[in-house]
């Protein structure tokens, strides 16, 4: 399967699940040490044509085409230069924004004691997942800076504060695993939360 294949396919399973609310979102997939794959600006990304995805240099400039490469092309550029990772996705849900919110000058949030911190690697019962939050500047290069000072891993993900996930691997199946078990955990803890307050208001 080629890079462009592989990404598309992740694509569509993302689109499958509606993760990709007013062209939203945008994914990277590493072609070789000198250029990737990055989904194009603005475009609906339920639907897949030529122009879904733009190929760019690792300076995020378009290859051969007038199509304009996602401005947030930066983030998945950080992920390729400062590790061996070949996968990059970056996502907007209700549930990491409003995770990114409640603990966003905490700077993290943490998890334990729950299965699906198996998905990062952590098997021990004393293991505690912990995902970094980092602000949301409005000039993109400022953006990457803060980013990239987390990116210390093959894979990994980031939570920007009110502006979505960011997860990345080795390959699209594993940047896609970590993005899936995020949102797990972070629906997991709004329900948890949200019942708890029910359970509470009743026993007053």
């Amino acid at each position: 399967m080629s890079a462009l294949e592989d990404i598309t396919h992740i694509k569509e399973r993302l689109a499958r699940k509606n993760h990709f609310p007013g062209t939203s979102g945008n994914l990277g997939i590493r072609i070789d040490e000198n250029s990737l794959y990055v989904t194009t600006s603005g475009v609906d990304k339920y639907e897949t044509t030529d122009s879904s995805f733009v190929k760019v240099d690792m300076k995020g400039h378009a290859i051969d085409t007038d199509l304009v490469p996602s401005l947030e092309t930066v983030l998945h550029l950080k992920v390729f230069t400062q590790s061996a990772a070949n996968a990059s996705i970056h996502i907007h849900t209700v549930a990491n924004n409003v995770i990114s919110e409640l603990y966003g000058k905490q700077g993290y949030i943490e998890f334990s004691n729950q299965e699906l911190i198996k998905a990062f690697g952590l098997w021990q019962e004393s293991d505690v997942l912990r995902i970094p939050i980092i602000e949301n500047p409005a000039d993109v290069t400022v953006l990457a800076e803060l980013f990239g000072k987390h990116v210390n891993h093959d894979s990994g993900v980031v939570l920007i504060r009110n502006h979505g996930l960011n997860a990345w691997g080795k390959s699209t199946q594993e940047a896609y695993k970590l993005f899936e078990a995020a949102e797990f955990l972070f629906q997991y803890y709004l329900q948890l939360a949200a019942a708890k307050q029910y359970i509470n208001l009743k026993e007053r």
